[in-house]
């Protein structure tokens, strides 16, 4: 039986040069949700763009929030949705 696992999409802005960021990002979320996650994409896009998608689900949006999301806030928000019962230890902590 195959279970398809979440996956998550960075979007980052090639013109900005924005791959360096997107990767670190990517890199902590695969570390963090190793077994919850699927795959991390890094997909690349213009016009400033940067945004954080789970199965097609916008979770940040720079665009929106007018920021690049910290990396505590990210995780919070993705395991919000691929793992609502995990601990995420310091990073729960505000």
């Amino acid at each position: 039986m195959d279970i398809r696992q979440p996956r998550v999409e960075i979007e980052y802005c090639t013109q900005c040069r924005w791959l360096l960021r997107a990767g670190w990002l990517a890199q902590e979320l695969l570390t963090t949700f190793s077994e919850e996650l699927g795959e991390v994409a890094l997909v690349p896009g213009t016009g400033g763009v940067f945004e954080v998608r789970v199965d097609g689900h916008g979770v940040w949006s720079r665009a929106e929030q007018r920021a690049f999301p910290e990396l505590t806030e990210l995780k919070r928000l993705v395991r919000d949705l691929v793992a609502p019962d995990r601990d995420l230890g310091h990073a729960d902590r505000r």
